[in-house]
């Protein structure tokens, strides 16, 4: 796959990660924010994969400077769940890219989301808990909702 001006997003040769690419091409561009697409499950899976095999409560921020590129990464969709990213592009018809990696599918963190859906259903409420345990953990970039905001 390519990203405009010939950057191949899938070969590692140049800037070593898609993330890299990314960056680059923002910065290439005069950017001075670049926004991914982390979601509220991204997040939550992050948080226990980061639990269950690095024993640490971690996790993407949702705003991350990034000092040595100059550039700020925002995830303007942290609070937005899954299931309602896949009904709104499925209801305007937005085309889907899968991941190329032959990986995809086969990982922890599909290990990790099969389980949160099945805790979720013995357990109804328990990604929303876990979001909000990841706000209140006292995290680099995380912090509770102000007063009046719905999450």
């Amino acid at each position: 796959q390519r990203l405009g001006h010939g950057i191949d997003i899938d070969s590692r040769q140049g800037f070593g990660t898609r993330r890299g690419a990314l960056h680059e091409l923002a910065v290439q561009q005069g950017c001075n924010k670049l926004a991914l697409g982390h979601h509220f499950d991204d997040a939550v899976e992050t948080l226990f994969l980061n639990l269950f095999y690095e024993g640490r409560l971690g996790c993407f921020s949702p705003v991350t400077w990034l000092s040595r590129a100059q550039l700020t990464t925002i995830r303007p969709m942290i609070y937005v769940e899954e299931r309602d990213i896949r009904a709104l592009v499925k209801r305007e018809g937005y085309p889907v890219y899968h991941n190329p990696c032959c990986a995809d599918g086969s990982t922890k963190r599909q290990e990790i989301k099969e389980l949160l859906e099945r805790l979720e259903r013995e357990n109804p409420g328990l990604r929303l808990r876990a979001m909000g345990a990841l706000q209140r953990a006292g995290l680099d970039g995380w912090h509770e909702p102000q007063l009046g905001r719905k999450v």
